[in-house]
């Protein structure tokens, strides 16, 4: 049987749409929102009914009728943690998204529209690995402080997809081989993946680990405290300064990684310097998460957007392929990985998972 699968990938001011007739994009898009649009709704879940409609009527554009759809898959927004997989859309997980009772985020309304587009055309809807994917092994969780715990949230979708794709071209199952993937973009997370769990991977959302173009890193306590407390921020203040204002961003100005490189080429040493640190940083947490896996890595994967850069592999690879053989496979790709998800699930490769609530936590 043929299956035709809508993908709906939203962020903050657009919404990434796919149609996919089995493994192959039929339409893609992205559809950018306007501030003057978006400025009515005072909530990210009120903007449901708002970028719905935008979906309907690219559909309509391209000429794919709502009813000739046979699934839909929409990216995974913030749940709890959950291992990885495929998950049916359920009451439950629309309730935690529209609420907002793990955290608001542009994601949480792709399962918000695909759960209403499946209730009205009576098809199943799907996310697939979700940010809050959790596969941690229980002393990856500890820190220095017992108030303290590390969790798992990272670009669990692409490390998954990636993984998979990895094994296919090494001829072998996904679940037998031990992987390090490295997505390197606005935010960077390395995870050591073990037969097919991600056991250990830096806490990418709010920038743990390497820094990146624009999120802080692994910070130094003690100047942390201080500068704390020198500037008096608030929370909201100084998670704007790790997120999103740091990084590249922070020493250069700008967290355009080809313009940080056009600098280099024409001779800027502090470009090259502060670009070579972030190389260095992401070839160290690389080690980090080899050791592990023992040593034992069958491959090293380097994905994301920055993976373009032959420039940054240049940088990474040489410090890292002792331990073993580097591919590159650049790009995101995350509505290729949606719907191939849900694919899997259609035709009976993978069985789709249930979001529950754990009774051991109350949720």
């Amino acid at each position: 049987m043929e299956h035709l699968i809508l993908v709906i990938n939203p962020g903050s001011t657009s919404t990434k749409l796919a149609v996919y007739r089995d493994e192959k994009p039929v339409h893609i898009t992205s559809l950018h929102h306007s501030a003057e649009e978006l400025a009515p709704f005072r909530d990210i879940a009120e903007q449901k009914e708002f970028r719905q409609q935008v979906i309907i009527q690219w559909l309509e554009e391209v000429g794919v009728a709502l009813e000739s759809l046979t699934a839909l898959v929409a990216r995974g927004g913030l749940l709890a943690p959950i291992p990885g997989g495929t998950y049916r859309i359920n009451v439950l997980m629309v309730s935690h998204m529209a609420e907002g009772r793990y955290g608001k985020h542009a994601s949480n309304l792709g399962a918000l529209i695909a759960f209403d587009l499946s209730r009205r055309l009576n098809l199943p809807a799907f996310i697939v690995d979700p940010v809050v994917v959790d596969e941690l092994e229980p002393v990856a969780r500890i820190s220095g402080h017992p108030k303290l715990q590390r969790i798992s949230i990272f670009h669990a979708l692409n490390h998954k997809a990636i993984g998979k794709k990895a094994a296919a071209l090494l001829g072998r199952p996904y679940e037998e081989l031990n992987l390090i993937v490295a997505h390197l973009g606005g935010g960077i997370s390395v995870g050591a993946h073990r037969r097919g769990r991600v056991v250990d991977v830096n806490q990418a959302l709010s920038g743990e680990g390497p820094f990146s173009p624009e999120r802080v890193g692994s910070l130094p306590t003690t100047a942390l405290v201080n500068y704390f407390f020198d500037h008096n921020w608030t929370k909201a203040e100084l998670m704007r300064q790790f997120v999103g204002r740091a990084g590249l961003v922070a020493h250069l100005g700008t967290n355009d990684s080809r313009a940080i490189v056009q600098r280099m080429r024409e001779g800027d040493a502090q470009a090259q310097f502060y670009f070579g640190a972030m190389c260095y940083q992401i070839a160290k947490e690389i080690g980090r998460a080899s050791t592990v896996l023992c040593g034992k890595v069958d491959q090293i994967v380097l994905t994301g957007g920055l993976a373009h850069s032959p420039e940054l592999v240049a940088e990474v690879k040489p410090m890292v392929e002792f331990i073993a053989p580097v591919l590159v496979l650049p790009g995101e790709n995350e509505l290729e990985a949606l719907a191939l998800g849900a694919l899997r699930v259609l035709r009976g490769e993978e069985k789709a998972k249930d979001y529950v609530l754990d009774q051991k936590e109350g949720r």
